[in-house]
């Protein structure tokens, strides 16, 4: 893969995940998360870790997934990878914090683990198609 395609393949997830990521957490699961998460959430977001996160999320979406989807003109990979990658991904987040946070909901667990699953699914394929359509 090209340097020129792994930027545009980037650039596109990107946007993509931050246009669903925050419509997400800005206005379908707002209440939801001040619910379960209530005094653990912070007064504001810390916009420097947000950014490293997404930044570092696309960019695994990129490498394990949407390179290798259309490396194989896969739409079936894309989605297939891009939702294993999510489910990994945020259980990663949601079972650590489970373990050694005092009070974490388990609630918010398995709300967490499908909007992850489906989100990195649907950047993916958004990204593949769009991808291909744009090249």
């Amino acid at each position: 893969m090209s340097l020129r395609s792994a930027v545009s393949q980037y650039f596109i997830a990107a946007v993509v995940f931050l246009a669903l990521d925050l419509v997400w957490l800005g206005v379908v699961a707002q209440g939801l998360y001040e619910h379960f998460l209530g005094d653990l959430l912070a007064d504001s977001p810390n916009a420097v870790a947000a950014f490293v996160f997404y930044a570092i999320f696309v960019a695994g979406l990129v490498y394990f997934v949407i390179a290798p989807a259309i490396e194989e003109q896969s739409a079936r990979t894309a989605v297939v990878r891009g939702a294993a990658f999510g489910f990994v991904t945020y259980a990663t987040w949601d079972l650590t914090s489970l373990a050694v946070i005092e009070g974490f909901p388990l609630g918010i667990v398995p709300i967490d683990l499908a909007w992850g699953t489906f989100l990195a699914a649907t950047v993916s394929l958004a990204t593949y198609h769009l991808w291909r359509r744009l090249t």
